[in-house]
């Protein structure tokens, strides 16, 4: 049997550092941020996205990959995107519907991921969940991003990729349930 790598790794230290960053979110978010407020909020956003995709590579590239980086790693994705936009909601910045649909999403998939482990059965990601992934943290990017001196609308844009990942979130919802169902029925 091979020995799982210890919980210090440098894949696994990152992704607590992510989960660490969240709560610097909800502060730099909190009630109307000011420009310096979204810019450090945009940048702590990049950085932990940045992360993501580093310490998956390594965990893989240095054969740490682990349960509980495994469990960890998603769920810091998970904690970031949705701590970011519920804070967006209030500001007027992202819809609540649209916060609301997201977000039940995640909980429904990440419900019957419990499930199916339950049952012996791997739902691995789709390349519609990974696209979801990567519209979102796209969308959500630009929404943060907030210079007025710019004359950019970055938020128009965030918004229009938001709503493409809104979209490609529920497809992949129907996916996932559909690889449940056909997985379950031949057990």
């Amino acid at each position: 049997m091979a020995k799982s790598p210890g919980f210090w790794n440098l894949p696994n230290i990152l992704t607590v550092i992510r989960i660490a960053c969240v709560p610097v979110m909800v502060v730099l978010l909190w009630d109307e941020p000011s420009i310096v407020e979204s810019q450090l909020a945009f940048w702590l956003f990049i950085g932990a996205m940045i992360t993501d995709i580093i310490d998956g590579y390594l965990a893989r590239k240095w054969g740490l990959v682990s349960p509980i980086g495994a469990y960890l790693d998603p769920m810091a994705d998970k904690l970031m995107v949705t701590t970011v936009l519920v804070m967006m909601v209030p500001l007027g910045w992202v819809p609540a519907w649209l916060c609301a649909l997201l977000l039940g999403r995640e909980i429904a998939i990440t419900g019957l991921r419990g499930i199916a482990s339950q049952e012996g059965i791997t739902i691995s990601a789709s390349s519609l969940g990974k696209a979801k992934t990567a519209y979102q943290s796209t969308a959500l990017g630009f929404i943060l991003w907030r210079i007025p001196t710019l004359d950019i609308d970055t938020w128009s844009a965030g918004i229009v990729l938001l709503y493409i990942a809104t979209a490609i979130s529920v497809v992949s919802a129907v996916q996932y349930f559909a690889a449940f169902v056909r997985a379950s029925t031949r057990i």
